[in-house]
């Protein structure tokens, strides 16, 4: 364990032994441009990196310590047997991964702008992670677990969005914890109407839910700076919903309190994952001691320690190969917020 400085404790580097988190869904080759600042006609090369934003989760939650196993389906070719590969030397369980010889793998060429910022173009017709049939769910797996995590890319097209239904209910089923972070992809969405509708069809579902200030911008149709419009995402029985302010920070909402935490200055290069590590480490702490919904100075405790992870995640290309340790992260705190 990493030594805690200053005689504060961070929730993240609490002793209790963690529960096991169940990511969904999809991983793929991210193909990132080795200069950023340029269109993807004009890249003279492109870095190869493992992506998806569940399986960036899932490798977030294993590098800080926490237990995870990954649900999904790859091509059986070469880059889907490199990425199960990945996630086991992460330290991720892959008892629910599966092949498919039929179809390939999932690719998404991600250009950077100069602010670190991303667009997307992917490669998926079909993909195999599209493919993944509601027998196929390793439920055994996934009623092992205390957290069972998942995004919205797997709701878009069948199979597929039956067997993340079945999985979700299986889960609710068994008392576990359901987290939802809908990471909106409008590029692999009919339109923008059908992915509003899409994300919000399993929005009640959930007991946690992480969206980006643009994430709310797109739900609500409305200022995501603006409260009400924010709290019209709220639900009854939901614990927890996090809105992620990229570097100035977050904000929370529980059903007793609200508030905000300040984020971190860093040499951002690019913000592929940023949101994943923050969700992941979070995830984390949640897995050892889910009272954080509860108490919120636990929880800004926890959120200050997400911010951190999510903006040294940002200082360097690439999701998986960015993400922090714990060492990393609580130096980053020691130095202070923005």
């Amino acid at each position: 364990m990493a030594p805690l400085g200053d005689g504060v404790a961070p929730a993240a580097a609490a002793a209790a032994a963690p529960g096991l988190v169940v990511s969904f869904g999809e991983m793929l080759i991210d193909f990132v441009p080795d200069v950023a600042g340029v269109s993807l006609a004009e890249s003279g090369g492109f870095v190869k990196a493992p992506g998806g934003a569940p399986a960036n989760v899932a490798c977030a939650v294993s590098k800080l310590g926490g237990s995870s196993a990954f649900v999904g389906k790859f091509g059986d070719d070469e880059f889907g047997h490199m990425l199960v590969e990945i996630l086991k030397k992460n330290g991720v369980n892959a008892d629910g991964c599966l092949f498919d010889q039929h179809a390939r793998t999932a690719l998404a060429f991600v250009t950077l702008k100069s602010n670190g910022e991303r667009e997307f173009m992917f490669y998926r017709n079909p993909s195999a992670d599209m493919l993944l049939t509601e027998a196929e769910l390793n439920l055994d797996l996934i009623r092992r677990a205390r957290i069972f995590h998942y995004g919205s890319i797997s709701l878009i097209t069948e199979p597929c969005r039956s067997a993340h239904v079945a999985a979700m209910r299986a889960a609710k089923a068994g008392g576990i914890l359901c987290s939802y972070d809908p990471n909106v992809r409008l590029p692999l969405w009919p339109s923008a109407q059908a992915a509003r509708d899409g994300i919000m069809s399993i929005w009640k579902e959930a007991d946690f839910i992480k969206v980006s200030d643009d994430e709310v911008a797109f739900l609500t149709q409305g200022d995501a700076h603006d409260e009400k419009n924010v709290l019209s995402l709220w639900f009854e029985g939901l614990k927890l919903l996090i809105v992620t302010d990229g570097d100035k920070g977050c904000r929370y909402f529980t059903k007793d309190f609200k508030g905000s935490v300040p984020g971190y200055a860093v040499n951002t290069v690019d913000t592929t994952g940023a949101g994943d590590a923050f969700v992941g480490s979070l995830l984390v702490n949640v897995s050892k001691d889910d009272s954080i919904f509860h108490d919120e100075a636990k929880l800004r405790e926890a959120l200050q320690f997400s911010n951190a992870c999510g903006a040294i995640c940002t200082t360097q290309k690439g999701a998986i190969p960015a993400l922090p340790t714990t060492a990393a992260a609580l130096e980053l705190i020691s130095k202070g917020s923005n």
